[in-house]
């Protein structure tokens, strides 16, 4: 029997074969080149592919496991249209007169020597993601295929580090639990086995890992270790450990059903975030008592033409119907910013996060808003819909957006088409202006969540996607955030209406006494979560809560 150690990044016990995936090096030879036009347009043709490739693989993650992790994508895309990785590139092949695939490889090299030199492990970290992005590259200046993952069965996968595309072609039902060689529980592995709940180990450094393909082996993800052909004596201690962990998770399951209620008697509601339909089932599956944000743009995202408003409605109709009456909020289309669709010909902006997304790209194109909030209008009658509206700002884009509304309601009249008069409309709470105007918006509006992502950013002048900031993050309190959330919740609760969360934030366990003390009313998250925050709720006691929200109040 063999032992491997290395940091345990998700918990629980996998036995199976082991499976190595070899990643495919590229060789990049150093030659000058004369025909610097010609070189320059195969670096364009490049990058042009590799970023069509990267809009598909974010649809591809956000579909399958979120739009947290799907943002890795994103940020691959900003690596190669950041102005100074295209400069540094197109300098190389005009002035050095290098060819296009070493120009690309000496960029790299150099910017993965700035990242090592930088003081945030979070960034040393990203140097994965670099060479992701100059592989990609490089592969389509060579006009070679992807290599990609193929499992033919349920495989403990191992390599030295799986990269973020890697990950999303393969089929993830095969994997009993990842194994890497290097990595860091800040990298994409890591972060993808816990959102999947996949056992994994990384960092096990053994050179030899690539020959023990094959091989039987068992996963211990709580301690870190992995047992290849193991003895008696290991399976017997595993079988130990894996049936304590089962009865945890099995008391876990014990939280189906039951209510999200304080120890003095405050009720609290648990929703469950949802990219597309393939999320809906984990929020079933893990008794979400509703849906607390549906990312309504993903049906939009990755494709040359719009969803027509029959398309739309059936989705919407399929989630209202499979959450059988509970509530379910969609947020209508938040795209622009790092979610450029193809189909909209969004101008390239400086400062997206500040543009024209969101609720802006709504009203400057009312008949395509119109035709969600038709198919929105439409699927109400099969279930208990609720309207979220992003970004709002200024209380005249909250009357602008009910306008379109009202018209979207007489167009469908006209035809004899069904739909809920009393439809609930809410605001996501995200920027400082909607804080500091929350106590205006609560009288336009049925209901606030709070985006706790961009709000943090905003509030901290942030950009939660550039790198170099992550230090920032690492150490911060959330204490101007949760100074704004208080404000918003004494706002909201003063009109009669209930505040929810529906940011990652949300998950923090260590924080769910601190929001409902508050006077949070609902937290949503992502499906895998429901059950623990249910867990963690039913501990807590309130008896100093601040302004309670009362569900049998009638606003005024």
């Amino acid at each position: 029997m063999l032992i491997l150690s290395g940091k345990p990044v998700f918990g629980g016990i996998a036995r199976g074969k082991l499976f190595y995936f070899q990643q495919d090096e590229n060789e990049v030879t150093k030659r000058l080149i004369k025909d610097t036009e010609l070189e320059l347009k195969r670096y364009e043709y490049a990058k042009d592919s590799a970023i069509a490739e990267l809009e598909e693989l974010y649809t591809t993650a956000l579909d399958k496991v979120g739009e947290n992790e799907a943002s890795i994508f994103i940020i691959h895309k900003m690596l190669i249209e950041d102005n100074a990785f295209h400069t540094s590139v197109t300098e190389r092949i005009v002035d050095d007169h290098f060819c296009a695939d070493y120009a690309v490889a000496q960029t790299a090299r150099d910017l993965t020597r700035t990242f090592s030199s930088l003081g945030s492990s979070y960034i040393k970290e990203r140097a994965a993601d670099l060479k992701d992005v100059c592989d990609r590259l490089i592969r389509h200046i060579q006009n070679k295929n992807e290599k990609r993952i193929e499992l033919q069965e349920k495989v403990i996968l191992c390599a030295d580090e799986l990269m973020p595309s890697e990950t999303m072609q393969m089929d993830l039902s095969k994997v009993l639990a990842i194994v890497t060689r290097y990595g860091s529980s800040n990298s994409h592995t890591a972060i993808l086995a816990r959102t999947m709940n996949i056992p994994a180990i990384i960092g096990i450094g053994a050179e030899k890992l690539s020959m023990l393909r094959d091989m039987e082996a068992i996963v211990d993800g709580y301690n870190g270790e992995v047992y290849i052909e193991p003895d008696e004596n290991a399976l017997r201690r595993l079988s130990q450990l894996e049936e304590a962990e089962a009865k945890k998770r099995e008391m876990l399951k014990r939280f189906k059903g039951r209510k999200n209620i304080t120890l003095d008697g405050t009720e609290i509601q648990v929703f469950a975030n949802i990219a597309g339909l393939n999320d809906l089932n984990y929020a079933i599956e893990n008794d979400a008592g509703g849906i607390g944000l549906f990312r309504s743009e993903f049906l939009y995202l990755g494709r040359n033409q719009m969803p027509d408003e029959d398309e739309q409605f059936y989705n919407y109709r399929q989630v209202l119907e499979r959450m059988g009456g509970k509530k379910v909020i969609i947020r209508t289309m938040d795209a622009g910013a790092d979610k450029n669709i193809k189909s909209f010909g969004l101008a390239k902006e400086e400062n997206p996060a500040l543009g024209v997304r969101s609720i802006r790209l709504c009203l400057l194109r009312p008949e395509m808003f119109k035709t969600q909030l038709r198919a929105l209008l439409r699927a109400s009658v099969y279930g208990d819909l609720a309207i979220m509206l992003p970004l709002i700002t200024a209380s005249e884009e909250i009357h602008r957006a009910k306008r379109l509304i009202e018209e979207a309601k007489e167009q469908l009249r006209a035809k004899g088409v069904q739909y809920n008069e009393n439809i609930e409309i809410g605001i996501m709470v995200e920027t400082p202006a909607a804080v500091l105007m929350s106590d205006d918006f609560a009288g336009e509006v049925d209901f606030f969540s709070i985006g706790t992502n961009d709000l943090e950013q905003y509030i901290m002048a942030l950009d939660r996607q550039n790198l170099t900031l992550e230090s920032y993050f690492e150490n911060r309190s959330h204490e101007p955030l949760l100074r704004a959330m208080r404000i918003v919740c004494d706002n909201a609760h003063k009109h009669g209406i209930p505040v929810g969360i529906c940011g990652e934030l949300g998950a923090d366990l260590t924080l769910t006494e601190e929001f409902l003390k508050m006077g949070i009313d609902e937290i949503s998250v992502t499906p895998s979560q429901v059950l623990p925050l249910r867990q963690r709720i039913r501990t807590i006691r309130l008896e100093d809560r601040k302004q309670l929200f009362d569900p049998a109040a009638v606003k005024a």
